[in-house]
């Protein structure tokens, strides 16, 4: 006897699934999804992901053998957790709260992990900060059987450039692929809305969706403020906006919520932005879309422009999107330092995969398995399902990536652009002065109101707390608050990364 455990996700081709295993789909959603699982298990085996889009986590039990199957999907943008007690139990589930429950679980701080974090600013890999919680990677799934937990590899990112077409024709292809998408992404029975900000990603879902509202956050400081920009767009489709203005009381009092939530530490400052977002909109919809996915698939950001200056060489210090703090200040400030453990080292497995690349393919290979997965998925699903919030990312699909994996890089980006050919392709339904707008990103004014004493009075209170003195000399901290508050703003990633972290900490080995 089969049965599903454990499950979190939206299988998009559930109707061709329902027709080729023979499942009614009239069932409701909850029934047809847990039929697919079980079905496709039957008839695919571990290879069952393969033949699946969407966005999910699963545990399936088989009684009959005592086996345990865990899947993650491709990209992992569901998170999955397991932990080994000390009798041989096997604990799982989709978050780690959900195992902290469970009989066996002991809580103990993996403290080794601070060092790669002050570095990346989010947790990459399998490791958690819980001592023995780990992260089943995507693209993987586990056995359990016989006491052993035993991980596999089902899929990984594959690029195989191919020169033969050209820009129209690649931009084409993403089109017809999107709006092949789209159809999936709900049902017609069911009410979304999108998030919008001021870029190309989120205008171009938001135009080839039937959705006739979107939501964007914005600030009083019209620098940082793309939600005008959100709005001119909504009005040029002739679709609704709504927008959340985000205080700076606002901000910093989401900051614990969002730790607690996000249930790893994560340094990035978007986060909470994304986390009021999501209340805000949560209070109108139960299903949002998102744009995420599109910049590491397409070249998306603005450094993938030095690709080809940096060459081979990246292998030696490129470890994804963020890298804050190098090992020699890691050492001044950090009461333990672990020799011989370094971000780096855990990428080196990705560039033994991807020799032979072009650079910008290396670049992008390493933001999807580890940026990708480590920060941007797990502040939407975290984020998201902490608001009652469901949120289905359209562009992140396999079928999508593949075009970018068979895309040469010339047509991601330029001396000029970036995501040239998915531009190209937005430019179809958007305005070129939106399809070809400068990004900006998601941008957050932290690096102004942290300076602010009005603001700031609990980041200086945990940089001299007894807490922060059991991981950080405090004069070393203490010493780059100062000098961000002096007016060196290229510091205040690093006195954000330690603040989150001391949060985190305190809201799971202090408080409780």
């Amino acid at each position: 006897m089969m049965k599903v455990q454990e499950y979190r996700g939206h299988i998009r081709n559930w109707k061709a699934l329902c027709e080729e295993l023979g499942i009614d789909v009239n069932l409701s959603r909850t029934e047809r999804e847990t039929a697919i699982l079980l079905s496709a298990y039957a008839r695919w085996g571990t290879e069952m992901a393969l033949h699946m889009h969407g966005m999910f986590s699963f545990a399936l039990w088989d009684e009959d053998a005592n086996r345990k199957f865990c899947l993650r999907d491709p990209f992992g943008t569901k998170p999955f957790y397991y932990y080994v007690t000390e009798t041989g139990n096997l604990l799982c589930g989709t978050t780690i709260r959900r195992i902290m429950e469970q009989p066996g679980f002991k809580k103990v701080l993996n403290d080794k992990l601070l060092q790669i974090y002050m570095t990346m600013t989010y947790t990459p890999g399998e490791d958690t900060f819980f001592e023995g919680v780990k992260k089943l990677l995507p693209g993987r799934y586990l056995i359990w059987e016989n006491g052993k937990a035993e991980t596999h590899r089902y899929w990984k990112p594959t690029f195989r450039p191919d020169d033969s077409r050209t820009l129209e024709e690649w931009a084409d292809e993403i089109h017809e692929t999107v709006q092949t998408v789209l159809q999936e992404v709900k049902e017609e029975t069911e009410y979304a809305e999108t998030f919008l900000s001021g870029g190309v990603d989120s205008s171009y879902v938001y135009a080839m969706s039937d959705l006739t509202m979107s939501n964007s956050c914005g600030y009083e400081d019209k620098r940082l403020d793309e939600s005008g920009l959100a709005a001119e767009t909504a009005a040029i489709l002739n679709k609704g906006n709504r927008r959340c203005l985000i205080t700076p009381e606002m901000y910093f009092d989401a900051v614990p919520y969002v730790m607690y939530n996000m249930e790893q530490p994560l340094g990035d400052a978007s986060a909470v932005a994304f986390a009021l977002g999501c209340k805000a909109t949560a209070e109108h919809t139960g299903i949002c879309y998102s744009g995420e996915g599109a910049d590491e698939f397409f070249g998306g950001y603005n450094m993938y422009r030095n690709a080809e200056r940096y060459g081979d060489n990246l292998k030696t210090f490129y470890v994804g999107n963020t890298n804050i703090m190098k090992e020699e200040e890691k050492r001044r400030i950090l009461k333990k330092y672990y020799d011989n453990y370094e971000p780096i080292d855990l990428i080196r497995e990705i560039y033994a995969e991807n020799e032979g690349l072009d650079p910008l393919s290396k670049m992008s290979d390493v933001d999807i398995q580890v940026w990708l997965e480590g920060d941007i998925y797990l502040n939407v699903d975290k984020m998201g399902e902490a608001a009652g919030l469901e949120i289905r990312m359209p562009l992140t699909d396999r079928r999508i990536f593949d075009i970018a994996s068979r895309m040469p890089s010339k047509y991601k980006v330029d001396a000029e652009q970036n995501k040239v050919a998915l531009r190209t392709a937005a430019a179809r339904v958007l305005p070129e002065e939106i399809a070809f707008r400068k990004k900006l990103g998601f941008v957050v004014p932290i690096r102004v109101w942290m300076a602010d004493e009005r603001y700031n009075q609990d980041v200086q209170a945990k940089f001299k707390s007894d807490m922060a003195a059991q991981f950080f000399d405090l004069d070393a901290i203490q010493a780059i608050f100062d000098e961000y508050v002096g007016g060196n703003s290229d510091n205040w990633r690093k006195v954000w990364t330690i603040y989150t972290f001391l949060v985190w900490y305190e809201e799971y080995f202090v408080k409780r």
